[in-house]
């Protein structure tokens, strides 16, 4: 396959990923992924990867769960051979815990960078690396509940 062709069909898969992501569909998003222990899920700003595509399914799994009606708008879009990377802005209503912070209903909204990495034949994903602003979404949970909980004499 040409460079251009390999990156056409990065694009392709990038964009079923985040279709599937957005209709909340989530096994059709693990199937964007190799189906073994090649795949991983990396989110950078806590350090932690999520291994083989258990670990992935695991990852959207807490995702889907602390956010449920998440919504991924992509904003910029660049691609090389073997890498394409979306400039997202993902948004939802804080339902389910998220690293501890339990639920409390506050929409979240941040900007992030996904770098999507390929298998040699681009058919499938290997990983989707993270990078965004941990101490935003926890602000935006935590400093809305404070302001809630005071505000109905909780604090």
């Amino acid at each position: 396959m040409t460079e251009n062709g390999s990156i056409q069909r990065q694009r392709a898969i990038v964009a079923e990923h985040i279709a599937a992501e957005n209709a909340h569909d989530w096994d059709a998003v693990a199937n964007t992924f190799v189906q073994d222990d090649r795949a991983f899920y990396d989110v950078v700003p806590i350090s932690t990867s999520f291994k083989g595509i258990e670990g992935v399914r695991g990852f959207y799994a807490a995702i889907s769960a602390a956010l449920p009606d998440m919504r991924v708008d992509v904003r910029a879009e660049y691609d090389c051979a073997g890498c394409s990377v979306r400039e997202v802005v993902i948004s939802g209503t804080h339902l389910g815990d998220y690293m501890g912070v339990p639920p409390t209903g506050n929409h979240v909204r941040v900007d992030l960078a996904a770098f999507y990495l390929f298998d040699e034949k681009v058919e499938k994903l290997i990983a989707e690396r993270i990078y965004y602003d941990q101490a935003t979404v926890l602000r935006q949970m935590q400093t809305q509940a404070a302001a809630a909980a005071q505000a109905s004499g909780g604090l």
